[in-house]
């Protein structure tokens, strides 16, 4: 009989992997950006023959969503994105002030590791590739063992493509055997320059233990406030459409609805006109109890499911094209299964006497997950906005428009992402829309404008002894040069 270790054959592979990574890296490295932008090109083009097939292929394996919403989001990682890429400069000379004689220099942060979710395996994996190579860098993937055979199937695709247009091999790579100590050792490994983290929080504490950088793109748990000056139709219409697009397992969906109390009642009827329906207090505990299991991990088989298929699990009905499950609630708690994200069409619902109290109840709901992902608000009130703006601690707040959709740059003009940096709150090292300039350092290039005898210090023959006299003339010596550098700028 023979027993595999498989965990010891995912540590072995992750070894190997990273440091072939590392060294393809290293040819790389010196691709001027022409060069990059071809293999990127290549790699959009072949995988964009395959985004049906590997949008059907990914929803069979995960039981997630909704196929045709994969094939939409697969569409525009390897369509809109790369037309966002074109003409972007990432590495070497890409930014020259010659009037103030400094430069800008690109440079890959070298090997990345990049862990991929269930909820949108085949996105994220093109996304991932294509920003990578786009800023130098070599990429391993850990694919998420519910959608490994979607996520190697798109990676095989694009490592043909960009192998034949002249990368490196073994700078696009991904584990075949996954395990979590496989994933550890790539994130561990010397070679690793930084990871990302896309949507797996069971990996994040490993990830920060590894001492590299952290890109986290994590838990959502936004919600979408509806003031008293918003367009309340195009507000209900666009949260609808938001929270069932792949039946609500995208991070940046809104999970609550806060709304003015002055327009409630408005509110309420538009949403059950769109397909929302309230739950009673006992229905919604009833589906509340489904969410998360005792040790408070959530449940994955509700997420990405209908609302119609939820309600009958739960044990009640509801009338026939039902889109989203709304649950009146009052207070956020870490107990309140409704106080937390939701990878399913099921919103909390707020009711709050003004804009400040919403202001609060949304700071409460963006502090209950401690990313501070994403929040929405619906107003035409400019100063209300812009309140919004300034005090809410979110990575990303976007207005008059769908969370899912407004995002990921879809309809704004956010960097097209589908890793959204939830570090506004301390996960990550950045809250961006994650874009190859997240993948690259700048080197500082700055020419002398100025000589030390312009600026009236001259080099003493002799260092005489150190004396309070010396020190006074040491002081005005450097507030001459701040001076004079000051007068450089005002000129």
């Amino acid at each position: 009989m023979n027993i595999i270790d498989h965990d010891l054959l995912s540590i072995q592979e992750a070894r190997i992997l990273a440091e072939n990574a590392h060294e393809a890296q290293k040819t790389l490295a010196a691709f001027p950006q022409e060069k990059l932008d071809e293999i990127v090109e290549r790699m959009a083009e072949e995988i964009a023959k395959h985004t049906r097939e590997l949008a059907v292929m990914s929803s069979e394996e995960t039981d997630y969503g909704k196929w045709q919403d994969k094939y939409i989001k697969n569409r525009f990682a390897c369509e809109y994105l790369p037309a966002q890429l074109r003409g972007m400069k990432c590495v070497g000379i890409i930014n020259r002030d010659d009037e103030k004689q400094i430069m800008d220099v690109g440079v890959p942060v070298g090997s990345i590791a990049a862990l991929c979710p269930a909820t949108s395996p085949v996105s994220t994996a093109i996304y991932t590739a294509l920003v990578a190579v786009k800023a130098g860098n070599a990429v391993v993937f850990s694919p998420h063992p519910r959608a490994k055979d979607s996520i190697s199937r798109a990676l095989d695709i694009l490592i043909q493509a960009a192998e034949g247009a002249g990368l490196p091999e073994g700078a696009l790579a991904y584990l075949h055997t996954v395990t979590p100590p496989g994933t550890i050792e790539l994130m561990n490994h010397k070679s690793t320059s930084l990871i990302m983290n896309t949507g797996v929080p069971g990996m994040l504490k490993a990830a920060y233990a590894s001492g590299k950088p952290v890109i986290y793109g994590g838990t959502g748990n936004g919600p979408a406030f509806i003031e008293r000056t918003a367009d309340i139709r195009q507000a209900v219409q666009d949260i609808i459409a938001s929270k069932t697009f792949d039946n609500g397992v995208v991070s940046a969906a809104e999970q609550s609805i806060v709304v003015d109390s002055c327009i409630e009642r408005e509110v309420k009827r538009e949403l059950e006109a769109s397909g929302g329906y309230f739950m009673t207090e006992e229905e919604a505990e009833r589906l509340g109890k489904m969410f998360y299991y005792p040790d408070g991990s959530a449940n994955p088989e509700l997420a990405g499911k209908p609302a119609e298929s939820l309600a009958k699990w739960a044990g009640f009905s509801v009338p026939a094209g039902t889109k989203v499950l709304i649950s009146r609630q009052k207070y956020v708690s870490e107990n309140n299964p409704y106080s937390r994200e939701k990878l399913c069409p099921v919103l909390a619902y707020y009711i709050e006497d003004d804009w400040m109290h919403a202001c609060e109840k949304c700071i409460e709901l963006l502090l209950s997950e401690r990313n501070g992902h994403t929040l929405v608000i619906h107003s035409k009130d400019p100063e209300v906005i812009r309140q919004f703006a300034l005090k809410k601690p979110v990575g990303r707040m976007l207005v008059n428009t769908p969370a899912v959709f407004g995002s990921m740059g879809a309809t704004t003009n956010l960097f097209p992402a589908m890793t959204l940096g939830s570090g506004s709150a301390g996960d990550g090292i950045t809250s961006d829309n994650v874009s190859p300039m997240n993948l690259i350092y700048v080197r500082k290039v700055g020419y002398g404008v100025r000589r030390i005898e312009d600026i009236g210090m001259g080099v003493p023959e002799s260092a005489p002894p150190q004396s309070r006299e010396t020190e006074d003339e040491a002081f005005q010596m450097l507030q001459r040069i701040l001076e004079k550098a000051m007068e450089s700028l005002h000129n």
